[in-house]
């Protein structure tokens, strides 16, 4: 039974060690104006990863931004992504992080997928915008908040 609660604990750190990953790309997005930063907690609803951030740039030039943004505050985390698409276009970039998922959408490629409407299902998980106003862009690597 001790295996067995071992697991349990050790599944909860990592869930948590994800939502603090999630709220550092949220954050790192905000920082470049990225518009409606969404977190989508879908690890109960699929086993290939724990959270959903998805995240609008009004043109190609401000979502490569914020990508850049996000990579470059996730490594200061020791995280790189295993995987990255959408560079080329720069209309929808997705980071993948394993346990989170970043997208990175135009407007227009944002409401075609919709990704919010095909997770209803997911809880939006809090995560404090207004602590980027308070530490100003993540330049000054700001770590977000319990």
């Amino acid at each position: 039974m001790t295996n067995e609660h071992e697991q349990v604990a050790a599944r909860g750190e990592a869930v948590t060690e994800s939502r603090d990953t999630a709220i550092a790309a949220a954050l790192a997005a905000a920082s470049k104006q990225a518009d409606d930063v969404v977190i989508l907690d879908v690890h109960g609803l699929i086993v290939i990863t724990d959270y959903f951030v998805i995240a609008t740039g009004s043109s190609d030039r401000q979502v490569k931004t914020i990508v850049d943004e996000i990579e470059t505050a996730l490594r200061d985390r020791d995280r790189k992504p295993v995987r990255r698409e959408g560079e080329t276009d720069g209309r929808w970039v997705l980071l993948d992080y394993v346990d989170v998922v970043v997208h990175v959408f135009a407007e227009a490629e944002r409401d075609f997928y919709d990704l919010e409407r095909l997770w209803l299902d997911a809880p939006r998980l809090s995560w404090d915008a207004d602590a980027v106003a308070e530490a100003g862009s993540l330049d000054s690597r700001a770590q977000p908040g319990p």
